[in-house]
């Protein structure tokens, strides 16, 4: 885009012309804005720029990239009172998220056996496209109080600990859910899907703590440099993709209803005080849940499979969550807007919350360090562990990336990938990997991805999240 301004080494300005309410920022190195401008992904952060009751800017975090309605990376505040909600700025996957479990296993003791570990990980838990079976089929009732309840309904169901609530953004479920607005297909999509892995790019990684930069942040968090962690992400599974679909239709009709005028259709939206901006709400916060309550069964079928391949007690693995975040999600927030508290909705897709240090919404064991943050890499390259600042309060809405954020379309890292066997190119790097098919390896390849660390480092250098921490993976199930 001719018009782009360089602001900072890691900042860029769309400035506000035709229709834009507010201009777009974008975070990103030169290297990464090089990438950035080879799709469509700055014009998305404009088109965002014209919902209504969008406050500041059109944020993008440096993984941005194409995606439907909102580019992925972006992150957009509205007025609670006066704007707008759009299911293209949460996505299909709803409450799609990442959480990190620590250990006490040293990297050295797990690496012999990670080719068993792995398989019996990728049997424990279900993954690809239409996987259950993890756990008995819930009935609608079950599927009910999971919507409402989110990962308290796992370990009200023997699915973990009451304490790990502590460490789930939210404390694992969103309030206000609501369930009646929820239609059939959904439930049904929903109900063999509990504790499955999905497909994509979502993964559960064995890992090894392998740099630590805040030696004080990691201690605190209970990291250790040479053990082991573990990664697990997915989402809300079909539920989560209906939902979406089902109110895309409804807010492409609300619209035109409400007289919105937005130059892209997939940014269809409502207002937060029209009925059909408070059932989305509503149905988004179901399926949040349900990505909540998702994660937290995976993690204790992890659990109970690795105690058993390694024949150990719980005390002496030490399993314990770290922190779970939510990578596609909008949420009623208070932050300060021209030095004044404000109600906003802050839409967040494929981009995390950030917050800073002293924010009430975190755990009183994090409260004066910040909001972890987790940005896991691809199956081949490092994943990292940051802490949210009081800039990102000031700057983001307390946000920041997700991930590396792609440069390859699935289609074209198919076509890339043929003739290699990504299978051996990660084992001979020291990493074994099991997946549900080809496919889903040659479209998740660490060559359609950014350079984590770069984007990583973007995120440091201007302030919004702090580097604690560098993963580097052992073993990975892909869905």
């Amino acid at each position: 885009m001719s018009e782009l301004k360089k602001i900072t080494d890691y900042l860029w300005e769309i400035p506000q012309t035709g229709q834009m309410l507010v201009p777009g920022r974008i975070y990103a190195s030169e290297k990464l804005m090089n990438q950035i401008q080879k799709d469509e992904s700055l014009k998305q952060v404009a088109n965002v720029a014209h919902l209504p009751g969008i406050i500041n800017y059109s944020l993008a975090m440096p993984d941005i990239h194409w995606g439907y309605g909102f580019p992925i990376g972006g992150v957009a505040a509205t007025d609670a009172r006066s704007g707008v909600i759009s299911p293209g700025g949460v996505g299909y996957d709803i409450n799609c998220g990442v959480r990190l479990l620590k250990t006490n296993l040293s990297a050295d003791f797990i690496r012999p056996k990670i080719k068993d570990i792995v398989t019996t990980l990728f049997n424990a838990v279900p993954s690809g496209v239409g996987s259950h079976g993890a756990i008995r089929k819930l009935s609608r009732k079950d599927i009910r109080n999971v919507l409402v309840n989110g990962a308290g309904w796992a370990i009200e169901n023997g699915y973990g600990y009451a304490q790990t609530l502590n460490f789930i953004e939210d404390n694992g479920c969103l309030k206000e859910a609501d369930p009646d607005v929820i239609s059939e297909r959904a439930y049904q999509r929903g109900m063999p899907q509990l504790g499955t892995l999905g497909s994509g790019n979502h993964f559960i990684e064995i890992a090894e703590v392998k740099n630590i930069y805040d030696e004080d942040t990691a201690r605190q968090l209970g990291l250790e440099k040479g053990n082991v962690v573990i990664f697990v992400h997915t989402g809300s599974r079909g539920l989560g993709y209906q939902v979406c679909d089902d109110f895309i239709k409804v807010t492409l009709q609300a619209t035109r209803k409400y007289g919105i005028n937005v130059p892209d259709r997939q940014l269809a939206c409502a207002p937060l005080d029209s009925q059909e901006g408070k059932d989305y709400l509503g149905a988004m916060r179901c399926a949040a849940n349900f990505a909540f309550a998702n994660r937290q069964v995976i993690s204790s079928l992890i659990e109970s499979a690795m105690l058993k391949i390694l024949n150990m007690n719980p005390y002496d693995m030490g399993l314990q969550l770290i922190w779970d975040v939510a990578h596609n999600i909008a949420k009623i927030e208070t932050h300060k807007v021209d030095g004044k508290p404000r109600q906003v909705c802050v839409h967040r897709k494929g981009a995390t919350r950030a917050f800073g240090p002293g924010s009430q919404d975190l755990p009183v064991e994090y409260r004066d360090i910040g909001q972890p943050v987790l940005i896991p890499g691809d199956m081949g390259t490092e994943s990292y562990l940051c802490i949210g600042t009081d800039k990102a309060m000031l700057e983001t809405f307390g946000s920041s990336c997700h991930g590396a954020g792609r440069v390859l379309s699935r289609t074209q890292a198919k076509k890339r990938s043929q003739g290699r066997n990504l299978y051996a190119e990660l084992a001979n790097a020291g990493i074994f990997v099991m997946a549900e098919g080809k496919s889903t390896m040659a479209e998740e390849m660490p060559d359609a991805y950014k350079n984590v660390t770069e984007v990583v480092n973007t995120m440091h250098l201007a302030g919004i999240t702090r580097k604690v921490s560098r993963f580097t993976p052992m073993g990975v199930v892909k869905g």
